[in-house]
């Protein structure tokens, strides 16, 4: 009789300890899924991320380009800043917040003067978005004046 209520007692403390093993899962497990759903944020998704001027004459000046994003996440999208890799090309960009599924525009201008040959030049464009730091390219070649 000892025995079989020895046996009763432990089948109850398995139980109870399962019990609660299975509930505290599932709490972590909501907490968890909470955290994931409130992770709202702006992300910045671009058309595309390099530009190629192809062969463009020194003596003609300065030459642009637009990349275009969109706003995919569910935040305002804020560019923080765009840096360009040389003095030589020049970026514009939105500084008003870009609402979720609205559109943006950077603008990235190169110099040519004074730089014959082929060329290479970056856009860091930083924002409060998933992706902190985007890299815009642009490339081509310069034709020197005749």
């Amino acid at each position: 009789m000892f025995l079989t209520l020895q046996v009763i007692l432990n089948t109850i403390t398995i139980m109870t300890m399962t019990k609660r093993f299975f509930m505290a899962l599932f709490a972590v497990s909501l907490i968890a899924l909470s955290a994931v759903a409130e992770d709202k944020q702006a992300e910045a998704t671009f058309a595309t991320k390099s530009h190629d001027f192809g062969t463009i004459q020194e003596e003609k000046g300065p030459v642009s380009c637009t990349f275009e994003f969109t706003n995919t996440g569910d935040k305002p999208l804020l560019i923080i800043d765009a840096i360009a890799s040389c003095g030589c090309t020049r970026p514009e960009f939105p500084t008003k917040p870009i609402k979720p599924g609205k559109k943006g525009k950077i603008k990235v201008t190169f110099s040519p003067i004074g730089r014959p040959g082929a060329f290479k030049k970056t856009v860091k464009v930083k924002t409060n978005g998933k992706e902190r730091t985007t890299t815009l390219r642009i490339h081509g070649t310069v034709t020197p004046k005749q």
